[in-house]
């Protein structure tokens, strides 16, 4: 058996694979939460001698190194996913590629497995990240902001009398709360549907696009652009890392 481990900012998933049939069910835990090390412990217990373990990390040296040593230590040590200049058909703009975040990547080995492109890949987690993919499997780079939530926090810290929580988005809103709700995914939803259009410009054909992330819902349902949800594109594209690492040493 193996499996994937995506830890993000803020939490870690992790899921079954198997070569022939595909990702199993998806399990999230909070790495912040008081109860993170026991569920990981729990989870360890369906995790036989001999399981492969593959770890993709963009959270701290701290959380990192935890989930590492817990799967040391029950004897099954994983092997990180690190990002790399050409990897299954996708080939990174980067200069220095070990720059680029190992989630974008895996987003872009997801995207080209799931057939010809270009992709447009958007993560709205912690930061909300869009990455274009061409056609022929070449990363054309991409942009990074802030999520909306980060853009409210921000305000709050600069301005006191924007610190409003809450609020529902909405066009033209008659409530601050309100308006900064709308204004900060706003914000996001703009800087998606720019890159759309850049992309078109660039390439002369509209990419698809697919959005990931803790805010993909809010954020699919203001696009105006198609879209489609993949809530598991990091693990995908771990189980494409593994996939080619794997018949590399074999």
């Amino acid at each position: 058996m193996n499996w994937l481990l995506d830890l993000g900012n803020s939490r870690l998933k992790v899921a079954s694979w198997d070569p022939a049939g595909g990702l199993g069910a998806v399990q999230a835990w909070a790495h912040g939460a008081a109860d993170f090390a026991p569920s990981l412990q729990r989870w360890l217990v369906g995790v036989q001698p001999g399981d492969r373990c593959w770890l993709a990390s963009v959270a701290g040296s701290e959380p990192t190194a935890a989930v590492a040593e817990a799967l040391a230590r029950h004897g099954n040590p994983a092997t990180r996913a690190r990002t790399q200049a050409e990897c299954a058909g996708v080939r990174i703009a980067y200069a220095e590629p070990a720059r680029l975040g190992v989630d974008r990547f895996l987003g872009l080995l997801a995207a080209q497995a799931r057939g010809h492109g270009p992709w447009l890949t958007v993560s709205a987690g912690s930061a909300l990240t869009v990455d274009l993919l061409d056609g022929s499997g070449q990363h054309r780079g991409g942009v990074i902001a802030p999520s909306p939530e980060h853009m409210r926090a921000a305000l709050a810290a600069r301005f006191p009398a924007l610190a409003y929580a809450g609020g529902e988005a909405c066009d033209f809103a008659t409530d601050t709360a309100d308006a900064l709700a709308g204004g900060s995914l706003g914000a996001a939803v703009g800087l998606v549907e720019r890159c759309h259009r850049q992309a078109i410009r660039l390439l002369g054909v509209a990419p698809r696009v697919l959005i990931s992330g803790g805010g993909a819902p809010r954020l699919l349902e203001w696009l105006e652009i198609e879209s489609e949800s993949a809530p598991g594109l990091v693990l995908e594209g771990l189980a494409v890392y593994a996939a080619e690492k794997r018949d590399k040493d074999e």
